[in-house]
């Protein structure tokens, strides 16, 4: 079984070291460093009915405006980027990118366990960044575009590389049903869970692991890591101890350079200083333990993989489809409740 594993690692391997010609006039070429040197990371196309350059008529401004904002935000609060990129998975990972996470009241998402640590201020920066794009533009960029945009600026404002974002994304009429949001990944999961629930929604092993690198920056509960409180190592100890002064606390999920999106959190996974269950047990099955030790060995790789697979990620889908609207008051709200819920005039209620 060993030397069958060990065969298995080095086909994949070797599949990975090999270079993939790439055109660069291609609209899906995701161009890489001239030093690159880690695995060929296959182009991404834009899911039906998104494209790169969807706003470049109705909205030439919204790059600068959304990248404007996101920079201006992080220079007072960095933790916002960590909050940014855990609110866009938590909205894709269920029933595609729609926004239905932000939706508030009776019923949504954000009342369900999965989302109730989603940080709030970095929820009302995506409606601030709305509220200019609208203003600069009408309202013609749906919540979820913004969201896209603006988690891809937290990145590359953290140190990681930018990526082009396909745009085009109708916000959602409704909440994802709860089953799907409790079907996000769980921080005690081992990899055999991840890589299951990964390829419910067609992302491989690699997406699994450069997602999961999105853990460079954020921080984590001490509550999402208890169960680990009993292993026998130096390093968890640590972490009880620090827990057992204030169950409460916030603890870094990179533990070497908590604030920058780099691949440090690779080496630390090498050297058993992963935080979560479903981080260090990456380290444990060889279908991702050769990804962790690539992305550990090639910091471009990682960067180049993490577009690659942020992109597959912004392509989800649900079975409805790319349906929904543009929300025009604000993305808590469907356009239809804003309406009932600003005004009692029945005269404006039926001419909108």
């Amino acid at each position: 079984m060993a030397s069958s594993r060990t065969a298995a690692m080095l086909v994949l391997v070797a599949a990975v070291l090999c270079p993939a010609a790439f055109s660069k006039t291609s609209s899906a070429f995701i161009s890489m460093p001239t030093d690159h040197v880690g695995g060929s990371i296959p182009p991404v196309s834009p899911a039906e009915g998104l494209a790169f350059d969807f706003h470049a008529d109705s909205c030439p401004q919204l790059q600068d405006v959304v990248r404007s904002a996101v920079q201006t935000a992080l220079q007072s609060e960095i933790a916002l980027a960590a909050g940014l990129l855990r609110i866009f998975f938590h909205d894709c990972f269920p029933q595609g990118c729609d926004a239905s996470v932000l939706l508030t009241g009776d019923g949504s998402e954000l009342q369900l366990a999965p989302n109730l640590t989603l940080q709030p201020r970095a929820l009302q920066l995506i409606e601030s960044i709305r509220a200019m794009v609208h203003a600069a533009c009408g309202p013609v960029v749906s919540c979820a575009d913004i969201t896209a945009l603006a988690t891809r600026d937290a990145v590359a404002f953290s140190g990681g590389q930018g990526y082009d974002v396909p745009l085009g994304r109708l916000d959602s009429l409704a909440p994802a049903p709860s089953s799907a949001v409790f079907n996000l990944p769980q921080a005690s999961s081992n990899a055999a869970t991840l890589i299951d629930v990964f390829q419910t929604r067609n992302l491989d092993n690699v997406d699994l692991v450069a997602l999961s690198g999105g853990h460079t920056i954020g921080k984590g509960h001490c509550s999402s890591f208890s169960n680990r409180f009993s292993e026998d190592s130096g390093f968890v100890r640590s972490l009880a101890s620090n827990c057992s002064t204030d169950f409460n606390r916030l603890q870094d999920l990179d533990v070497t350079t908590p604030d920058v999106f780099d691949n440090k959190y690779f080496t630390n996974l090498q050297e058993g200083k992963g935080v979560f269950t479903s981080d260090q047990k990456l380290t444990a099955d060889w279908r991702t333990e050769w990804v962790v030790n690539g992305f550990a060995g090639n910091h471009w790789w990682f960067f180049g993989q993490f577009a690659a697979s942020m992109t597959k990620l912004g392509n989800l889908q649900g079975p409805q489809g790319n349906v929904g609207e543009i929300r025009r008051n604000s993305c808590f709200v469907r356009n239809a409740q804003s309406i009932l819920t600003t005004t009692s005039d029945e005269g404006l209620s039926a001419s909108v």
